[in-house]
């Protein structure tokens, strides 16, 4: 039997398998060799692809349009541009960011010259804005902008996908970065991104997808307009769109007023980007011997993976653990403990990953309620740990050296999933230290 009782054991075969596969390293934890009360206690924080990120949000300075004007033509700041949600690249696992001349012929010499008043009195909703977004500030580079007490690198994602009255100057846009030999990643799932990369793309996508899926009010149905460095989107009372007698509508003249909408009452005058909770658990037998997984039949042969689901209202996410695991397996669970989490941008996950054990006699696997899995079995220690060191990858892919053709195929170190099914092979469910 291999040695893997000791988790740093296990960590370091997941990152030969990271090594030998090509897989990015996984983002280093916050403070990673800080000793405390509470990593003695529930052992070092995990943290996983599409976390990690270095950039400051600052989320407090986005209303503040003289900052973000400062910001916007830094010398430091750095564009992420994205066409259809596909992020501009030199290849696979390089981005590639631009500077404000390279996107100026799109947004404009200032598109912050105004505050969010003024362009809320004076929105036209037949104008189509590009839509930018404020990422935050990368405060590692000292040579970055400085407002008041914050010194940082800029970083912003710009949508250039072609619509509306700006779609001309995005296609020529677009023209222009393609003969530079630079291109847009297609695919849904970017998993090749060094791990800040991924952290900062996961950000950018997630909110221009956001902001795309809702151009209209849910309310009122009328057209919003992107306010907070593009993180929520507000539904004016007036539309200079709507003028009567007049071509495009004029400088000055009062425009017209919009239908009643709630979102414009109370507290809850605009709206905010949407995370959808998503639980995946690695669940564990009671005599914590045998891992449960689970495969999809559009999956790959032989490759399986643990159990997820979404949240539902009111109801905790133990709860929706305990919910998920019963009707797509029929396994009845006790005690969830909440692992870690990881961002999914795909649209706007966040995964909720939980171990889980199950009950005495709670064992027997009945697929005849949600028939969501073609297939879930126990699988003993031994034969997941042979196959983190050996048989991961994303879907599709090839494993490692080594594999041999009919074992067990399990999801790459990106994925959360893999982190879980490490974690408990390591020995979480024991004497040993959980992580």
């Amino acid at each position: 039997m291999l040695p893997w009782s000791a988790p740093s054991e296990l960590r370091k075969y997941s990152a030969a398998a990271h090594k030998m596969t090509g897989i990015p390293a996984l983002p280093e934890p916050a403070h990673p060799d800080l000793d405390s009360m509470l990593s003695r206690k529930f052992g070092k924080e995990v943290a996983n692809y599409f976390s990690g990120s270095p950039l400051n949000r600052v989320s407090f300075l986005r209303t503040d349009h003289t900052f973000l004007s400062a910001a916007l033509k830094h010398p430091t700041t750095s564009f992420l541009v994205f066409n259809n949600l596909n992020p501009l690249a030199k290849d696979p696992s390089t981005l590639e960011y631009l500077r404000f001349a390279d996107v100026q012929p799109l947004v404009g010499d200032d598109p912050y010259s105004k505050n969010e008043e003024q362009l809320v009195a004076e929105y036209k909703s037949t104008i189509t804005i590009p839509q930018l977004l404020f990422l935050g500030l990368d405060e590692r580079n000292k040579q970055g902008l400085t407002h008041a007490i914050y010194t940082g690198a800029p970083y912003f994602a710009l949508d250039v996908t072609p619509k509306g009255t700006i779609a001309s100057q995005a296609e020529s846009l677009i023209q222009n970065l393609q003969s530079r030999g630079l291109k847009f990643l297609e695919g849904r799932i970017q998993a090749a991104l060094p791990a800040q990369d991924a952290a900062i793309y996961a950000q950018a996508r997630a909110l221009l997808d956001w902001n795309a899926r809702n151009p209209y009010c849910a309310q009122c149905g009328q057209p919003t307009l992107s306010i907070n460095g593009g993180t929520k989107r507000t539904c004016p009372p007036k539309d200079m769109a709507n003028l009567k007698g007049t071509i495009g509508g004029n400088v000055g003249t009062e425009p017209t007023e919009r239908p009643d909408c709630a979102t414009r009452k109370g507290i809850s005058n605009v709206c905010f980007p949407r995370t959808d909770p998503t639980i995946i658990v690695a669940v564990v037998s009671s005599d914590s011997k045998r891992v449960l997984i689970g495969r999809q039949k559009r999956w790959p042969p032989y490759w399986y993976s643990t159990l997820a689901g979404f949240v539902e209202p009111a109801e905790s996410v133990e709860e929706a653990v305990r919910r998920e695991v019963w009707e797509e397996s029929g396994v009845k669970l006790g005690r969830v403990v909440i692992h870690s989490t990881q961002p999914w941008p795909y649209p706007a996950n966040l995964m909720i990953g939980a171990i889980a054990q199950c009950i005495p006699g709670g064992e027997e696997i009945v697929l005849k309620h949600d028939p969501e899995l073609e297939d879930a079995r126990w699988a003993d220690m031994d034969e997941v740990r042979e196959a983190l060191r050996v048989g991961t990858s994303a879907l599709g892919e090839s494993a490692q050296e080594g594999y041999k053709e009919g074992n067990l195929r399990l999801p790459a170190g990106t994925a959360i999933a893999n982190q879980l099914l490490t974690a408990v092979a390591g020995g979480f469910v024991g004497e040993a230290p959980k992580i």
